[in-house]
C-alpha cells in the first residue's frame, strides 16, 4: 500500500500562508532574481521594457517607399551617366532601403494573425 498524501483544501495555489521566515525568504529570493537584467531580459518580464512613445504607423511604409524611389532614381542615374559619386550615393542608399523593406515585411507578417481585428497590416 502506498501512503497518500492529504489533498489541500484550498482550490487557489496563491491563497498559501507563509510564515515570516518563508515570506522573508522569498522576498530575498525575488530581490536577487529581479536583479539579475539578462534573466529578466530573457524572461520578457514587462517592468523590463522601456515605454515607448507613440508613433504613428505610417511612418515606416512612407519612409520605405521614399528610399525606394530615390534608390531607383540613383542607380537609373548612375548608369545614364557613369558618374562615380552618384553610384557611390546609391550604394550606400541601397542597404537602408533593403532594411526598411525587411522592417516592413516583419511587421506585416507579425501582425498577420491580428488582421481581421484592425484591417490591412500596413495601417
Amino acid at each position: 500500500m502506498t501512503k497518500e498524501m492529504p489533498m489541500n483544501d484550498r482550490s487557489d495555489p496563491d491563497d498559501v500562508v507563509l510564515s515570516p521566515h518563508e515570506r522573508l525568504a522569498l522576498s530575498r529570493m525575488e530581490a536577487e532574481l529581479s536583479a539579475d537584467r539578462r534573466l529578466t531580459r530573457r524572461m520578457g518580464h514587462p517592468t523590463n521594457r522601456r515605454p515607448r512613445r507613440p508613433v504613428s504607423r505610417s511612418w515606416l511604409p512612407l519612409s520605405t517607399a521614399a528610399l525606394l524611389s530615390a534608390s531607383v532614381s540613383l542607380v537609373v542615374l548612375g548608369v545614364r551617366t557613369s558618374d562615380p559619386a552618384v553610384l557611390w550615393c546609391f550604394a550606400a542608399l541601397w542597404p537602408l532601403t533593403l532594411l526598411q523593406g525587411f522592417r516592413l515585411l516583419c511587421r506585416a507578417t507579425r501582425e498577420g494573425a491580428r488582421r481581421e481585428r484592425r484591417g490591412t497590416p500596413w495601417q
